[in-house]
């Protein structure tokens, strides 16, 4: 009997020595500062919805897409959170990045200023002034919204500058309206002038284009392809309980990055992105599961009025992959 229990205590022993799997550790870069749009990746860490697929994920804040691609294409960063159709920029030129997941599918680019003003329609545009930052998305589609409104470029005046520039023009007056994200830019005015800001929406006069979404290093995704599966699995299932809870899915912001804004405008600003997750084609689907005419359109689009070249035509799948995404149900 002694023997036994002598055996069993060494086994239990090694058992006990053997320790848990670890965590994989999972960088994600956003695209900019934290704001509303952010939310669901701070819910799903905060109530461990990626631990439960055995991640352990740092939220690092970025300073433009261009430079959360260049980071995931340099594998500084293992996934980011980025306008797609600047991933497409970059990607057409050689970086090797794909797009895991597609989670705005409508576009945020809108025309928007102070409610006050009631500028609510294309028609009220003229004879006002624009601030705009050149080179930016927006303002490469801007023609587009033109051409679709029939307006012309000497309906309006225009000012320029880099972000903060066009936020201050609004704010002090020097402008009448920005070209910015219903969800991002607005909620800035209203946090510092604490005015309602009314966006006139690309989506609704017919722009039919994706925005920000999941990328990833193409040679990480093929290496990776479980950790892929449980990253994506992961997110969709943060989206899906953040868009039940948008104040909480704010708060988990602002308990991760006190200074990360005001938990009204956070809310607000999640809470005007939800909308964007999916199409008329999609709207029974879970998020991330974008569909190949979508991203046909945004490329052609793209190739028309955004400078990308012109051969991304002839693959539009290149940029993309549902095939790392959770099934329906699962």
């Amino acid at each position: 009997m002694k023997r036994w229990i002598g055996v069993a205590s060494v086994a239990l022993m090694a058992f006990a020595a053997v320790p848990a799997q670890a965590a994989d550790k999972v960088v994600l870069m956003l695209n900019w500062y934290v704001y509303g749009e952010h939310a669901p990746f701070y819910y799903g860490k905060a109530k461990g919805i990626y631990a439960a697929e055995g991640i352990d994920l740092e939220i690092q804040e970025g300073r433009g897409s261009a430079a959360t691609t260049q980071a995931v294409a340099a594998k500084t960063a293992d996934f980011g959170y980025v306008d797609v159709p600047t991933m497409m920029r970059a990607a057409i030129k050689g970086a090797p990045v794909v797009a895991a997941g597609v989670l705005l599918q409508t576009s945020p680019m809108s025309a928007m200023g102070f409610a006050d003003k009631n500028i609510k329609k294309p028609e009220d545009i003229k004879g006002k002034t624009v601030a705009i930052t050149p080179a930016d998305s927006m303002t490469q589609i801007w023609p587009l919204f033109l051409k679709k409104t029939g307006l012309k470029e000497s309906d309006f005046k225009t000012v320029a500058g880099d972000g903060q520039t066009k936020l201050n023009a609004v704010i002090n007056g020097q402008a009448d309206l920005l070209l910015g994200y219903v969800m991002d830019q607005s909620m800035k005015i209203k946090d510092a002038t604490g005015k309602d800001v009314y966006p006139i929406k690309f989506a609704e006069y017919g722009i039919n284009m994706v925005s920000s979404g999941i990328i990833a290093n193409t040679d990480y995704v093929k290496a990776n392809a479980d950790l892929v599966r449980r990253f994506m699995s992961a997110t969709t299932k943060a989206v899906e309980a953040a868009e039940k809870a948008p104040k909480a899915a704010a708060q988990s912001i602002l308990d991760a990055n006190p200074k990360g804004g005001k938990i009204d405008t956070l809310t607000q600003g999640f809470e005007l992105t939800i909308p964007l997750y999916r199409t008329a084609e999609t709207k029974t689907k879970r998020p991330f599961q974008v569909t190949d005419q979508n991203m046909t359109e945004t490329v052609n689009l793209l190739v028309e009025y955004g400078g990308l070249d012109a051969k991304a035509k002839e693959n539009p799948k290149a940029f993309y992959t549902n095939d790392y995404l959770p099934k329906s149900g699962s």
